[in-house]
């Protein structure tokens, strides 16, 4: 099998594969986050990120690229499976730093205001 690259994930595809990816994405991301979060060192731009993936006024190739990430995030098996005490989140992370330094322009005070909301009642007990 062909070793997948950060391109290869990160390509944008078309509407059904959108629609695929956000429906990943809305399921499983805050469990997996809840997972990772202490692995991943930009957590609020990662949540900023969701934000703006979900915004229907994000551009359609902005949101294509993040919902790519993030989809890629959310999947139990990918390149360096995440269970793997240490690296499992590595190969996650890479991804979500290119595709995020890649639109970082998109992503506006109110999806980082949003990402601060959630973090916040993320951080609350119970």
């Amino acid at each position: 099998m062909k070793q997948a690259t950060i391109d290869d994930i990160l390509e944008p595809g078309d509407s059904r594969t959108h629609q695929e990816r956000a429906r990943r994405v809305a399921g499983g991301f805050w469990r997996t986050f809840r997972r990772a979060s202490r692995h991943i060192p930009f957590a609020d731009e990662l949540v900023a990120a969701y934000y703006c993936a979900l915004d229907p006024s994000t551009p359609l190739r902005v949101r294509g690229t993040l919902l790519a990430a993030l989809a890629y995030f959310v999947l139990p098996f990918d390149l360096v499976p995440d269970f793997i005490l240490g690296l499992g989140f590595t190969d996650d992370i890479a991804v979500l730093t290119a595709a995020i330094a890649n639109v970082r322009a998109h992503i506006k005070p109110e999806h980082r205001n949003a990402a601060e909301a959630a973090l916040e009642r993320f951080a609350r007990p119970g």
